[in-house]
């Protein structure tokens, strides 16, 4: 399967919607605002205002609003990933729900061919089930390493009075993925970081860890969009959370939601009434709002 970014602007995206008006389908994905399907290619247009093509033909559909193939060594060379470089990012941490979970992957253009072929893409723009297809190959082909901190492990060191808030934990997940992969031998020549938190605030941070390397590091907004790298990571570390909330719903009999909606305070409430807040304790960050909310819920 082939897949296509663009980028459009508010005319020409008025248009796409328009003209594809016709052949629009359903789709779930709450960053999606609308969907598609023409000659078998699925068009996402985003909140962001992005606009995914995803098919065989993604090319010749893309094609018809403006996009304009170019060598995909070039494309690499212009956003800076045509060379061996390190791409880390993390999940869960907008997520009542489930653990938190990082990924450093490590990704040469040797390896380039395969993950367009795959699709790999920010794991914002796949859905579950094709992140769950693709994940396990990914795991198996590109090096990483994976780090998960369950709920339980998070609520012993994330909160006041505690080791560390929500951006220090980051912080020491990422450093330790990277570091990890970096003692495995391999070279980057880059090491790239989905921005969390300002590059001050990181290097506040990374002075309480034990664990340190010299490679310089970037910290960029949307680099899973930019770098394959970090998308990968984003993937893998989307399929371990996903594993994860699906184990922690199977230990507690209920379903639990990703996100930190409304439906996350109903559910939370229902396993106080099962459980106590020892259940939360075992399957959410309590120190989000919704912990609150819920207790609420259930009086």
């Amino acid at each position: 399967m082939n897949t296509i970014v663009m980028k459009l602007g508010k005319n020409d995206l008025q248009n796409l919607i328009k003209a594809l008006a016709s052949k629009q389908v359903t789709n779930n994905n709450p960053y999606v605002t609308f969907a598609a399907k023409e000659k078998g290619v699925t068009i996402l247009v985003y909140t962001s205002g992005k606009v995914v093509f995803q098919g065989t033909k993604a090319q010749e559909v893309a094609s018809q609003f403006g996009y304009q193939a170019s060598d995909a060594t070039t494309q690499d060379a212009k956003s800076g990933q045509n060379m061996p470089l390190i791409g880390s990012d993390e999940v869960g941490n907008g997520s009542y729900f489930g653990g938190l979970a990082v990924v450093a992957s490590f990704v040469t253009p040797d390896d380039h061919a395969l993950l367009r072929k795959l699709g790999v893409d920010d794991s914002k723009n796949l859905t579950d089930s094709k992140i769950r297809q693709i994940a396990p190959i990914l795991e198996e082909k590109i090096r990483h390493k994976a780090l998960l901190l369950s709920p339980q492990k998070y609520n012993q060191v994330v909160g006041k009075g505690k080791m560390h808030n929500a951006v220090s934990v980051k912080v020491a997940l990422h450093n330790q993925a990277i570091y990890l992969l970096l003692q495995d031998g391999v070279k980057p020549e880059k090491i790239v970081i989905d921005a969390f938190t300002s590059r001050q605030n990181y290097e506040k941070y990374l002075k309480n860890e034990v664990n340190h390397f010299d490679n310089p590091l970037t910290l960029e907004e949307k680099a899973e969009g930019k770098y394959l790298a970090v998308a990968v990571s984003s993937i893998i570390a989307r399929n371990l959370f996903l594993e994860n909330l699906d184990k922690l719903s199977q230990e507690v009999q209920y379903k639990l939601p990703s996100g930190a909606g409304s439906q996350s305070d109903k559910v939370a409430s229902q396993i106080l009434a099962a459980y106590g807040m020892p259940g939360l304790e075992h399957t959410a960050k309590l120190h989000f709002a919704n912990t609150q909310k819920a207790q609420k819920l259930l009086k």
